[in-house]
């Protein structure tokens, strides 16, 4: 015990080891929410800065639009629905119910938090940016607010990772992840097909959404639980860690 001790006086030791501790946190907080936030800023300050976008934006739509056909414009214009705010929002709220059900606080506050920013911030996004839609052909589902970033692409993606944290681990979160991507990509398929949102409008709702959906998995922690014997109870997730008890003490 006391070697121990003795090795973590040494400073390179102690972050050694608490670099190897918290590497997989590390890591998907870099990939998960700083490349994408990175991602979104340079998106953003090129459409700040000229409103047309980017060179690749009107070929990828006109390319999308050359698939144009009777059929696929019924398919795309019920589809599109999916990737809407108002239709996940039944969803969600049943999660939540569920959620209340079981006494899962955390989880629940994940997916409170998480829905309602995703509201927030792209609404923000929009008003400020003012970026306004493409008008290459006239759409068979006309949208008349802004642009960026795509509210559809954001709540698609928002809603695949909610349930994607909320069933990692569970055996079928692949099925989840295949599904949930998918459903992403259909929606983000809809919208351009429809002509309502340039690509860069798509990615830059992917990248927010991931980047925010990501960062508050990270701080709330959904589906945390503690190690516990084999004849106790499962934990509920009714309690606070440590550092927010000491928060909450403070306010």
């Amino acid at each position: 015990m006391k070697k121990v001790n003795q090795e973590y006086k040494s400073p390179l030791n102690f972050i050694k080891n608490l670099l190897a501790a918290h590497w997989r946190s590390l890591l998907l907080l870099f990939i998960g929410v700083y490349l994408p936030l990175q991602i979104f800023q340079i998106l953003t300050v090129k459409v700040w800065q000229n409103q047309g976008g980017f060179p690749w934006d009107a070929p990828i739509l006109l390319a999308v639009h050359s698939t144009a056909q009777p059929k696929l414009d019924i398919v795309a214009v019920m589809l599109t629905r999916l990737g809407s705010f108002w239709t996940a929002l039944p969803l969600l709220s049943a999660i939540a119910f569920l959620l209340w059900r079981k006494r899962k606080w955390r989880s629940l506050a994940y997916l409170l938090t998480t829905a309602l920013g995703n509201v927030v911030i792209n609404r923000t996004a929009k008003e400020l940016i003012h970026r306004v839609r493409p008008h290459l052909w006239e759409s068979k589902s006309p949208e008349f607010d802004y642009a960026f970033p795509s509210g559809h692409a954001m709540t698609s993606m928002t809603l695949a990772i909610i349930l994607l944290v909320l069933t990692w681990r569970r055996p079928w979160r692949w099925l989840v992840l295949l599904f949930g991507s998918l459903f992403v990509l259909a929606v983000a398929w809809t919208r351009l097909y429809l002509g309502v949102h340039f690509p860069s409008d798509i990615l830059a709702g992917w990248m927010v959404a991931l980047a925010w959906a990501i960062g508050v998995s990270l701080i709330i922690k959904p589906n945390l639980t503690t190690v516990t014997s084999i004849n106790s109870t499962p934990p509920e997730e009714t309690s606070l860690l440590p550092e927010e008890v000491e928060i909450a003490n403070k306010v």
